[in-house]
């Protein structure tokens, strides 16, 4: 009798959730997120332009006319940082770190839709690394990783031909992997 009993209150306890559980959405953090949020750090913009959309941001290092600044993208579900390195108040490059739950296959799959399938492929062990550049004025560069779910590590736009006068010219994502 008491078997019974169990077997219809758990029916009854399902049949009472059951709208909730069949209308129930799960959205990746990432599901609003628009590569149009970094467009503004892309190479030729001006730092007047990434400060009026990114205010707050923080000059980290100045060289004469060269200067890298970080600001923060934030959203509801997110905040990160991204690194933008300027010569005369001009993008030369930025390089951003992505919040590691958004989804690898999501994000990609953005960069994908907006610019083709990338160019060149690198993969060693759980890491891989995306770069774009014969179909675009820009190289960008993109990295994954996966362990249990596949995450984005950091997403980097530098400029094809920099100026004749940089000759020692480093982007930052050269620089921060030197750092490491």
């Amino acid at each position: 009798m008491m078997q019974k009993n169990f077997i219809i209150f758990t029916l009854f306890i399902l049949i009472v959730n059951l709208p909730a559980v069949i209308s129930a959405k799960v959205d990746p953090p990432n599901y609003d997120f628009s590569l149009d949020a970094l467009a503004v750090f892309k190479p030729d913009q001006d730092l007047e332009t990434i400060k009026k959309k990114y205010p707050g941001g923080e000059e980290i290092s100045s060289q004469g006319s060269v200067s890298v600044w970080r600001f923060y993208v934030a959203h509801i579900r997110y905040k990160f940082p991204v690194w933008v390195q300027l010569k005369n108040g001009k993008v030369l490059d930025s390089f951003a770190t992505l919040p590691s739950y958004f989804l690898h296959d999501v994000f990609h799959q953005s960069i994908i839709n907006r610019y083709g399938k990338q160019d060149s492929y690198y993969k060693k062990e759980e890491n891989a690394v995306y770069s774009w550049e014969k179909k675009t004025d820009i190289k960008m560069v993109y990295s994954g990783s996966c362990t249990i779910t596949c995450f984005p590590l950091y997403f980097s736009m530098i400029i094809k031909s920099p100026p004749t006068d940089m000759e020692n010219y480093k982007p930052l994502i050269v620089q921060f992997d030197s750092k490491i």
